[in-house]
């Protein structure tokens, strides 16, 4: 999950490159409620505990979904900046929802080892739902993470249901299964999951159990779109996405597995970008209504 700045910058324009071009709901100056951007809102006290936040126009708190942005870099880096222009192309391609963009406590050994990064999604999706009414934003949720990221919204998708239950999650390349990615590692340590989550599957295995969205994988699981390369060096397509996916059609859970053959973490080109993010928002129209 550790992306290097270049391929950073290189996701960044390939996702404005995929974005549609039409202006902004709310961009003539007609609309009786603003569209409005409120950037490093705290939803806790530690300096890595805020989100941006962008609302758009004409917002109800019956009729204006919610996205919650989960940035990767391998639990340890990593920023809500990275998504900036990610923002960009779902505010296009999703004028109807509101967009928070959020950061957390990166962990760097010993200090905010997990679950300190599952904790702060837990309360960043409390306090928006608690603020519901001052943004008028619905209770209609729905997660997209990437990496490290996707991994953070399948486990908060699956393990919560309160304050709030998640309506569908957008998972962009993310480990489901902790145990594996110890023992079947990519170019992805096994020494770094044992840092992180403070052992190994065999001296603590509650640890990788309570951290594998797998394991909360049940009928009621929320509906779950997989974007996955099929050379990706660092999450297993086969052992993580693909094994979430068959788990979560024998539960009879609605899903969606994309996989891209030749493509890397994250490294595709623009064609492969728009393609995802028309089977997102297709995703998305039919099973968050």
């Amino acid at each position: 999950m550790k992306l290097k700045t270049s391929l950073l910058v290189s996701l960044s324009f390939l996702l404005f490159l995929a974005s549609c071009t039409k202006n902004d709901t709310g961009s003539g100056g007609t609309d009786s409620i603003a569209a409005k951007t409120i950037l490093n809102v705290s939803y806790g006290t530690d300096a890595l505990q805020k989100m941006d936040i962008y609302l758009p126009a004409n917002r109800t708190v019956t009729a204006t979904k919610v996205i919650i942005l989960i940035h990767g870099g391998g639990w340890t880096q990593g920023d809500k900046n990275d998504f900036t222009l990610m923002v960009d192309t779902l505010k296009k391609r999703l004028p109807d929802y509101a967009i928070f963009n959020i950061n957390y406590r990166l962990a760097a050994w010993p200090a905010n080892l997990f679950p300190t990064q599952e904790l702060d999604v837990k309360a960043a999706v409390e306090f928006i739902y608690g603020n519901r009414s001052s943004y008028l934003v619905s209770d209609k949720f729905v997660l997209l993470g990437a990496s490290a990221g996707g991994h953070l919204s399948l486990l908060h998708a699956y393990k919560y249901s309160s304050p709030v239950k998640i309506k569908a999650v957008v998972d962009f390349f993310g480990p489901a299964d902790m145990v594996d990615m110890h023992n079947n590692p990519g170019s992805y340590p096994s020494v770094a999951i044992a840092l992180l989550l403070g052992g190994t599957p065999a001296s603590n295995p509650s640890m990788y159990q309570q951290s594998s969205p797998v394991t909360y994988v049940s009928a009621t699981t929320c509906p779950t779109i997989i974007i996955q390369g099929g050379a990706d060096p660092l999450v297993n397509a086969t052992t993580q996405s693909l094994a979430l996916k068959n788990k979560l059609t024998t539960a009879s859970v609605v899903n969606e597995y994309v996989l891209y053959p030749t493509g890397g973490h994250g490294d595709w080109n623009a064609a492969t970008y728009t393609d995802a993010y028309n089977k997102i928002q297709a995703f998305l129209a039919a099973n968050v209504p």
